[in-house]
């Protein structure tokens, strides 16, 4: 018998701050997070408008030294962690920390850290490299560093699959606590790639929205308007612990994980396949691994990111699946805060978990002119109430790689 997982603790960086209650809330009140890049200059750039992170503090979780030298992906990654492990109320002495791990991904890593090493290189030398330029720049490093703080000795490894890495973290930690090899995991995914060569890399593959007079309209998911996605950054962090770990220590549990699959499209490096198979196979997937019924679902976190391509792939093939319109809501936390790349499935498995605990639903923006088709769902433009005991959330990735988590209210 595989043991039963369940969430005990939350951590965000987002655009709206480092609180997950306010966080959610932000997403509640519909705030579109999305403005002109502020951190450099855009000229140059096609795209100049993203879901930045402009006031970030540590908050005591890292000394100046180090944070002044590590990229902020691994900064974004501690910050969310600590709050995280802090929110679950655990006594960090009574835990064995050989059974304690981290996994936490990301899909650019050290971007910031690499391009200064570079500029570093041709202008000053060889010589004048930072010895933290390898080290800050892996995507392994924002756990590693976090196992260092908490001490734990168990699974520490980072996951990297573009958009789906935090969806494949959560479900490759939830598995060792399943199969006995953990008894509490922090999980999760982190990304700082909002720089120059960040934007300029996603403009010359046409991925982003130029819309850069009206910021707030240009994330919009669903919508015949849409012409591509906005970039965002941040981490979300989850604490798993089996439900035997959490119960004997009286933890107050969120919400129980109840399964997860993963699928390759084998198609194209950019686009999603047209028929929709690789999300098909996920989601049937993950349905049997959860032992849940495809029209329990009652709610859909889509991966939805306002590309021309991908969105209504994503609901022709979730529509195959959830064949239930009467009950299944979905929404797209990307419209509210953009697409946090390698972060994205970590964050909205948080947003995922405050729905099932709030039964609330945060709206979707800029939904003017849905796509047909999109009525076999509700589609809030407002948030709305809504009972939550199953939810799917999706992430899928550059590659074709696809990754799906089903997270249920705790019986």
């Amino acid at each position: 018998m595989k043991k039963r997982v369940v969430i005990t603790g939350l951590g965000v960086v987002s655009p709206f701050g480092n609180d997950v209650d306010t966080f959610y809330q932000k997403l509640l009140e519909g705030e579109s997070a999305i403005s002109p890049i502020s951190k450099f200059a855009t000229d140059d750039l096609p795209a100049k408008i993203a879901g930045e992170i402009k006031a970030f503090d540590a908050e005591g979780y890292l000394d100046k030294k180090t944070e002044r030298r590590i990229d902020p992906f691994i900064k974004y990654a501690s910050v969310a962690g600590h709050k995280a492990f802090e929110s679950a109320g655990v006594d960090a002495q009574s835990l064995d920390k050989h059974r304690c791990g981290i996994i936490i991904g990301s899909g650019m890593g050290g971007m910031g850290v690499f391009v200064d090493g570079v500029n570093t290189l041709y202008n000053k030398g060889a010589k004048r490299v930072t010895p933290f330029f390898v080290p800050y720049i892996l995507t392994n490093m924002a756990g590693a560093l976090l196992g260092m703080d908490l001490g734990f000795m168990g699974p520490n490894y980072s996951v990297s699959t573009a958009c789906a890495t935090a969806n494949n973290a959560i479900i490759s930690a939830a598995e060792y606590i399943r199969n006995s090899k953990a008894d509490l995991m922090l999980c999760g995914g982190t990304e700082a790639a909002i720089i120059p060569m960040g934007v300029a890399g996603f403009c010359a593959c046409r991925a982003l929205s130029c819309r850069n007079d009206e910021p707030e309209k240009a994330s919009r998911p669903f919508d015949q308007a849409r012409n591509g996605f906005v970039m965002g950054e941040g981490a979300g962090v989850l604490v798993l612990e089996s439900l035997e770990h959490a119960q004997k220590r009286g933890a107050t549990i969120l919400a129980e994980y109840l399964g997860g699959a993963v699928s390759c499209d084998a198609h194209h490096m950019t686009e999603p396949r047209p028929d929709g198979q690789g999300i098909i196979n996920c989601l049937n997937q993950v349905i049997e691994d959860s032992g849940v019924a495809a029209n329990q679902i009652d709610y859909i976190n889509a991966h939805a990111t306002s590309t021309p391509a991908g969105d209504m792939v994503e609901v022709e093939a979730v529509k195959k699946v959830v064949q239930s319109p009467s009950q299944a809501v979905m929404n797209s936390t990307k419209s509210i805060i953009g697409h946090g790349l390698g972060a994205a499935g970590g964050i909205e498995a948080v947003v995922t978990v405050k729905a099932i605990m709030e039964q609330k639903i945060h709206p979707t923006l800029n939904l003017e002119n849905p796509e047909p088709g999109l009525d076999h769902f509700i589609v809030p433009t407002q948030a709305i109430s809504h009972k939550v005991e199953v939810a799917l959330s999706n992430s899928f990735g550059f590659g074709g790689h696809n990754a799906s988590i089903l997270l249920g209210k705790f019986k």
